[in-house]
């Protein structure tokens, strides 16, 4: 392949990008010799994302996104990786899980890299507020507001905040109250200024579930003034509390993250269902796994508020600055900054004009590419199969839907036209169960059926089946995709999703929904499966049987490559294959956006593997693997990463690739991104975050890869 640069590049003999360098910095804490721990790789992998955030050269909106998902990230971690790590201290050894076998050295780790990264933060949210500033866009406080602006806010509060406020006294409740997890509250010192009466204390929720977090208000000609909404009940704490006779306050935002794992017990008396609820109940009075305060917080206040709560000081206790939840900042007014010209989807030639889409792929299996290619595609497959009077039944996994799913009507509709519509939705999809529910009643409400999964067993393969009766002629057709089927993160992630009336293909995806229907879920119904690898089955053995063949060829002097591409790889057995591979002289080359428990470098290897991570524009979800076999190359996409959580306890699906062209094409795109040396980062032992700058010319693979799948010409 051709990229930008000229170069004709071969993907399996391309360049090593593993730069050695010298660093007195801690190496990360490794709980087994030969692994990096899941959790400080993950925070290497939060560093990166804080990375973009701290780039100039990326626009100033995406720069406070880049903040709020940072944020958000951080909070999802605390809740489910940190809250893990402290019940498995309260368990002891006898909870000893992969990769975590002295959680209190992990978690000591782990508190010390969130303070230096909560620090860089601050640095970088204070160079993009004087950013900000340079463009005349002001955060302005309580303190800083005009009288025309003084005015506007007391309305504001007076018309949309007084009602959905309610002032806690919390000196006077017996029973300190539950702090929300993913809420902020205003931790109060009421006084007067004479000291003529005893100082109380209060907490205010701020209602950002209900109200947006910024308000604009009216500024002057060429300038944006915004106001944060707890800076806005900041201004009417006089207004608030007038009933006291308080004319002094000191306020200060804390926010509490809890244990957020649903503990899920095998009681056979209650429904999944009702567990689920029970879980949900229960994640909101769940242990506290961080507490962030503003460090300028009155310390008496602090320090009642840590007793109250039973804190110590081992419970991950952030000193943080004057804003907290920066995840909100994903949703920082866009209307301010001008227009970001964001690389435009579009529709994939094959589908262009073309009156049906599953015409086109009963010609030919065709591979869509998102955020690149529209999603609307499959809207429209799905569209068209509601009205077919030729379609007899739709089958289909669902593990995160869009809020205004399209895809739900579609199915919905195809139900109204007489199909035999069935959805695998799972319950258990972590942080959507609440929305699962709720798309759970609507569905059957309309006639689908709904399967709810398998005991612990979580459904992430992300699989359609169409079935069609022309005359006495059953056709079927179908997609096999990496990510889920949710057209609003389309947009943003990463992925590939295989079109295809292979009949291979479509068999296995029948056999994989009869393995789901089945009231025992008779795991021997897998076993038929000769296309497509499955988790529990046959997934990590089969590509352990890829490596070894890979291994196997570097040892007789022939050419051997293995290229995978996952959000996270940590499954041991895998790594200790890749690891063989790479002291055997395979070709190893990998693209990790997340969690990579592998070392890259080993002095004992004929060849060190290269791992690069890539955080750009678009989230990075495929998973892709090729294995060169010989110059006939393997190549597969999955919906599975290669951790224990996917390859044991998740039905998980990977599609080979027979199709030459689309074989072909994934191969390119890798290459692309194996080649990118602007937004590419070197996975080294340290995990340091170095950018890979190698190459005469600049590659961001992002663009590259849009402009190959933009000017591609099909036949």
């Amino acid at each position: 392949m051709r990229l930008p640069n000229g170069e004709n590049l071969d993907i399996m003999t391309m360049p090593d990008v593993i730069v050695q360098k010298k660093t007195t910095r801690k190496k990360p804490l490794a709980e087994k010799k030969k692994m990096i721990a899941r959790d400080i790789s993950w925070l290497s992998f939060n560093a990166r994302v804080l990375q973009e955030a701290a780039d100039k050269s990326v626009p100033l909106h995406e720069r406070i996104r880049f903040l709020g998902i940072f944020s958000n990230n951080l909070d999802e971690f605390f809740r489910v990786r940190v809250a893990t790590l402290k019940r498995m201290m309260s368990f002891g050894k006898a909870s000893k899980m992969h990769l975590e076998e002295n959680p209190d050295k992990i978690l000591d780790e782990i508190q010390s890299r969130v303070i230096e990264q909560q620090r860089e933060f601050d640095l970088v949210w204070k160079d993009i507020a004087t950013e900000m500033e340079a463009q005349h866009i002001f955060l302005r406080t309580e303190k800083q507001l005009n009288k025309e602006q003084q005015k506007f806010v007391l309305n504001f509060f007076n018309e949309q905040v007084r009602t959905n406020i309610i002032p806690l006294m919390i000196e006077s409740i017996q029973h300190f109250p539950i702090l929300r997890d993913k809420s902020i509250y205003l931790a109060i010192v009421l006084a007067r200024q004479d000291n003529s009466v005893r100082q109380k204390f209060a907490l205010i929720e701020i209602p950002t579930t209900v109200l947006p977090r910024f308000i604009i208000l009216p500024s002057k000609p060429g300038e944006h003034d915004i106001i944060l909404l707890e800076d806005l009940v900041r201004f009417c704490l006089p207004n608030i509390f007038v009933y006291f006779g308080y004319d002094k306050f000191s306020a200060h935002i804390i926010k509490v993250t809890r244990d957020a794992e649903l503990d899920i017990d095998n009681d056979i008396s209650d429904s999944l269902i009702h567990q689920i609820e029970k879980g949900l109940k229960d994640r909101r009075k769940g242990k506290p796994v961080r507490f962030v305060y503003d460090k300028d917080i009155d310390p008496l206040l602090l320090e009642y508020l840590m007793r109250r709560q039973g804190l110590s000081g081992k419970d991950n206790l952030i000193p943080g600055a004057r804003i907290h939840n920066f995840k909100d900042f994903m949703d920082f007014p866009e209307s301010i900054f001008p227009p970001h010209l964001h690389r435009k989807t579009f529709t994939h030639p094959l589908f262009l004009n073309a009156p049906s889409v599953m015409h086109v792929i009963q010609q030919q299996d065709v591979m869509l590419h998102f955020p690149y290619h529209s999603f609307d595609t499959i809207i429209d497959l799905l569209r068209e199969a509601a009205i077919d009077p030729n379609v007899s039944s739709i089958k289909i996994t669902a593990y995160r839907l869009a809020r205004n799913s399209k895809i739900v009507n579609a199915l919905v509709n195809a139900v109204r036209n007489g199909k035999q519509v069935t959805v695998v939705l799972e319950l258990r999809a972590r942080f959507d169960e609440a929305a699962n529910l709720d798309w759970k009643s609507r569905l059957e409400e309309e006639g689908v059926k709904v399967l709810l999964g398998i005991p612990n067993m979580k459904i992430h393969a992300k699989l359609c089946v169409i079935k069609k009766r022309i005359g006495t002629k059953t056709i079927q057709c179908g997609f096999v995709s990496t990510g889920n089927l949710n057209e609003r993160t389309a947009r943003v992630y990463g992925d590939h999703c295989l079109l295809t009336t292979n009949r291979s293909i479509i068999a296995d995806m029948n056999r994989i929904f009869a393995y789901l229907e089945s009231p025992k879920h008779d795991i021997k119904i897998l076993e038929g499966c000769k296309t497509l690898p499955v988790s529990p089955l046959n997934m990590r053995d089969t590509f352990l049987r890829l490596i070894d063949r890979e291994i196997k060829n570097a040892k007789h002097k022939k050419k051997a490559g293995i290229i995978v591409k996952m959000n996270s790889l940590s499954d041991a057995m895998l790594i200790s294959k890749l690891y063989e591979a790479a002291k055997a002289g395979v070709d190893v080359k990998m693209v990790i956006r997340g969690i990579c428990c592998a070392y890259t470098e080993n002095k004992k290897w004929k060849k060190n593997i290269t791992a690069v991570s890539i955080v750009d524009e678009y989230l990075e979800h495929a998973r892709v693997f090729i294995f060169h076999h010989g110059g006939q190359e393997k190549v597969y996409i999955a919906s599975c990463d290669w951790m224990v959580r996917n390859l044991d306890h998740r039905i998980e699906a990977a599609a080979h690739i027979t199709d030459p062209a689309i074989r072909q094409e994934l191969i390119d795109i890798m290459k692309i991104q194996l080649s990118g040396n602007v937004k590419a980062r070197i996975l080294d032992n340290e995990q340091l975050n170095e950018y890979r700058k190698d190459g005469d010319k600049k590659i961001r693979t992002q663009l590259e890869i849009y402009k190959y799948l933009h000017e591609k010409q099909y036949l």
